[in-house]
């Protein structure tokens, strides 16, 4: 079993002494997103969670916890977003340079295959232009090269309440041809998240976030896992099983799909109790709860060139 933590929310940020409690009690709840009364009862243990994938934009404040993570026996990787936008389009989150400071530090207690960097979402305005997010990309990978195992790009998409237009295809290859120019200069792995485009002659490929691949590298067996069809048929993620709460971020990010307004955002998070098993608030009693028992994805096939003294 992966745990995502968490594509609805950002938990390392914001919610970090309640998923380590989650983990020491191991069990956490987590309510349908379209209907709260129905909520899964998912048993955690190190036996069971294979990997814990953690989303974030500000990791700083899950770093205590991280060594009682490891010492649990969790095996974990993260994606840590650093765009180069400003207050105005991500309006409470640490600005680029101390996010990307902490990245490093991260990189080199951790080792880089722990860190992916997450270079999205790419949207344009007058302000930030092609040849703005050219620049700022090529500083970003002066600092991280080295640092992350990989680098992922996604364009924006019109979400319902995103503000933002999709990138015509004209500005998708004018920025694919600056950005993997850039990356292969710093020689910084780079690739697309979930997008249609196939960038191959730039230099970036298409991989997937949640990598059965990569984790198996992490954590020294395969994986048995199927590509996760909850998500959108152009990403390549294997099936996971994400603990977080929609409308719970309060970053105020302009684009965000996972939170509909920031006065809701804020409401749910003043509900919010460390010491409850659910992300926000707590039962009201009547709901219904179904158990989920965790089960490894360990592949238990052995393959005739994995057995000693074959070959």
């Amino acid at each position: 079993m992966i745990i995502s933590a968490s594509r609805r929310t950002d938990i390392p940020a914001l919610y970090p002494e309640w998923f380590v409690n989650r983990l020491r009690a191991g069990e956490v709840l987590v309510p349908n997103p379209y209907n709260r009364k129905k909520v899964k009862r998912i048993f955690l243990s190190p036996e069971t969670v294979d990997c814990i994938v953690f989303w974030t934009k500000n990791p700083a404040p899950l770093l205590p916890y991280l060594r009682e993570i490891a010492d649990m026996g969790y095996e974990y990787y993260f994606q840590v977003t650093i765009t180069d936008y400003e207050e105005d389009i991500e309006p409470d989150i640490p600005c680029t340079a101390d996010v990307m400071a902490t990245f490093l530090m991260m990189s080199e207690r951790l080792g880089k295959e722990r860190m992916d960097w997450r270079f999205d979402p790419i949207l344009l305005t007058k302000k930030y232009s092609v040849s703005y997010h050219l620049e700022q990309f090529e500083m970003m990978c002066r600092w991280l090269r080295g640092a992350a195992s990989r680098c992922i790009i996604s364009f924006v998409d019109a979400y319902k309440n995103c503000p933002y237009p999709e990138l015509g295809e004209e500005d998708i290859l004018k920025l694919a041809g600056g950005l993997g120019k850039i990356a292969m200069e710093y020689q910084v792995p780079l690739y697309t998240c979930a997008e249609r485009v196939n960038l191959e002659r730039f230099g970036i490929g298409h991989s997937a976030c949640i990598d059965k691949a990569k984790i198996g590298s992490l954590i020294g067996y395969k994986l048995d896992l199927r590509r996760d069809t909850g998500q959108r048929k152009e990403c390549h993620c294997v099936e996971s099983v994400d603990i977080g709460t929609y409308h719970t971020c309060i970053h105020g990010c302009r684009y965000c799909y996972a939170t509909g307004s920031p006065e809701n955002a804020r409401s749910k998070y003043q509900q919010h109790d460390p010491e409850s098993p659910l992300l926000v608030g707590h039962l009201r009693g009547d709901e219904v709860i179904t158990k989920q028992n965790g089960i490894s994805g360990k592949d238990m096939q052995i393959s005739l060139f994995d057995l000693p003294g074959m070959f």
